[in-house]
């Protein structure tokens, strides 16, 4: 299994307002899970890194999406071919994954593997994620996917250790 997820720190949501976080959200999932199941992790981040400033993240956010853009990772993508499960970890910025995973998943071949997203949210829940992931992955299988609400994040071990149970990744 491989677990892929991007996250970002900095200045973030929190009930109506804003609070600086030194680990993001995403990878306070991420790590959960990492310690819960035997995989590989590999952080995805962007050459061109997020602003730890709120508004300036919304900003471009819109912008990437409303150009349907293709931020380029930092790091080289890794081999995919030893993997059947791709756990697949992001924040849902204005009801999608950032288009980051956009870039992620289309420079990868992940045919005929299982997908399964799990994302953190303020209001959006999965928002467009599996939809998405699904139309970007036509010959990937996009399982059933886990969100947890941000500001909750530090507290989700009991969904997660849900969520991979029924998807078969984690045994009593």
């Amino acid at each position: 299994m491989l677990l892929a997820y991007f996250s970002r720190a900095g200045e973030n949501y929190y009930y109506g307002g804003r609070r600086t976080l030194d680990v993001g959200n995403t990878q306070v999932v991420a790590e959960m899970i990492s310690g819960l199941i035997d995989c590989d992790v590999y952080r995805i981040e962007a050459a061109d890194p997020y602003s730890d400033d709120y508004d300036d993240t919304v900003a471009r956010n819109v912008a990437e999406q409303d150009a349907d853009a293709r931020p380029a990772t930092a790091a080289p993508l890794p081999a995919v071919e030893q993997y059947d499960t791709v756990l697949l970890g992001s924040p849902i910025w204005n009801v999608r994954a950032p288009m980051i995973m956009s870039t992620f998943v289309e420079d990868l071949d992940l045919s005929g593997k299982t997908v399964l997203p799990f994302v953190t949210y303020a209001v959006s829940r999965l928002g467009n994620a599996p939809r998405d992931y699904a139309r970007l992955l036509p010959t990937a299988t996009v399982g059933d996917g886990l969100a947890v609400q941000g500001e909750e994040a530090a507290g989700a071990a009991g969904d997660v250790e849900q969520w991979l149970r029924a998807a078969g990744l984690l045994r009593d």
